[in-house]
């Protein structure tokens, strides 16, 4: 048994495989989304290329698609809100985070993802990424404060200067 790589908690080859090998089509905009995700997981660019929506401009970088999905490795999809996309609806957002590492570098794809039916099968709009906050750890030291290194030396002296003009 090999756990599906999208966290549904079900086997792979009875969550996203059927998907992606071709053999169903996924009946809701989640499933979409998931078994997108497992595509990356697994290298499934094709699959990934066939459920974008070619009409309404979804354009995909195939090149940068196949990297981004060989030079990672992916640590998990958290499915945060899904907003229609049931079998009976035509239209859908999923918003996810999608963690990942490349380059020894950890990072989360945060997306609100559009999904569509036409003629009974879901594809992929588009997109909005959301944007990370960066909040800073501990309180900004003032260049006249003393250096929190504890040199007794005023910051914009010590840690404050350019990396270069340390002396």
């Amino acid at each position: 048994m090999k756990p599906c790589p999208c966290g549904s908690g079900l086997d792979y080859a009875e969550c996203c495989e059927p998907y992606i090998t071709g053999v169903k089509d996924p009946p809701t905009a989640e499933a979409l989304m998931r078994s997108r995700y497992s595509a990356y997981t697994v290298h499934a660019i094709d699959y990934i290329i066939s459920t974008c929506d070619q009409e309404a401009g979804s354009s995909i970088d195939v090149k940068q698609t196949r990297d981004w999905s060989e030079k990672s490795v992916w640590l998990g999809l958290k499915i945060l809100s899904v907003v229609k996309g049931a079998a009976a609806d035509t239209e859908g957002t999923v918003e996810f985070e999608a963690a990942y590492e490349r380059e020894g570098l950890k990072d989360i794809h945060h997306e609100k993802a559009r999904f569509k039916k036409k003629q009974a099968k879901w594809f992929y709009i588009d997109g909005d990424i959301v944007p990370k906050t960066v909040v800073r750890a501990g309180p900004k030291v003032g260049r006249n404060e003393p250096c929190p290194c504890g040199s007794g030396r005023k910051y914009k002296h010590c840690h404050g200067r350019a990396a270069g003009d340390r002396a």
